[in-house]
């Protein structure tokens, strides 16, 4: 994706009212205030701009702005996507995690236990950008990361929250 001459995805978002293009934003990341500050800074001139900005404002969220965002996310190899605040999010998801689709049914019980193991120990859902990511590698960074201690896992959390952010918004910008 170049910054050279207009994208037509990018003039689209910026022509947008208000209320699409905040739907648009919180489909990207759960936060409202990181969708606030995102709004605030539009028009954007470049794509680039576009994925700075997003980094730059994530960065400056407090805990529970990302805790927020997390929350927007369902579990790993969850199969019940028809919760309302999946709503925005969850044909994405769905897309991001078909490395679940081949997962064996012992890696889904796996996944199932660890998942709420994590959760009762750090308080959010696991969040790991899946895309193009093996059930397997998913399991095993789970593995690894259940261990870690809560300031750790929460800034790991947080460096995947923003990939799958600046993901969601390359496929806004290619579309």
């Amino acid at each position: 994706m170049s910054d050279h001459g207009h994208n037509p995805a990018l003039d689209r978002f910026n022509a947008l009212p208000d209320a699409q293009a905040q739907a648009l934003l919180i489909s990207c990341c759960g936060s409202r205030r990181w969708v606030a500050d995102m709004m605030a800074q539009r028009p954007f001139s470049t794509p680039s701009e576009l994925i700075s900005a997003a980094e730059s404002a994530w960065r400056r969220l407090d805990r529970e702005s990302w805790l927020e965002a997390f929350s927007h996310h369902p579990r790993i190899g969850e199969r019940k996507l028809d919760q309302p605040r999946f709503a925005a999010t969850r044909e994405q998801s769905a897309k991001e995690q078909s490395g679940m689709a081949a997962a064996t049914d012992a890696i889904r019980a796996e996944f199932e236990q660890l998942n709420r193991e994590y959760e009762a120990r750090f308080g959010h859902v696991f969040l790991i950008c899946a895309t193009g990511h093996s059930a397997e590698f998913m399991l095993n960074e789970l593995r690894r990361r259940i261990t870690l201690s809560a300031e750790q896992e929460l800034a790991n959390a947080g460096e995947q929250q923003l990939r799958i952010v600046e993901l969601r918004l390359r496929r806004m910008l290619t579309s």
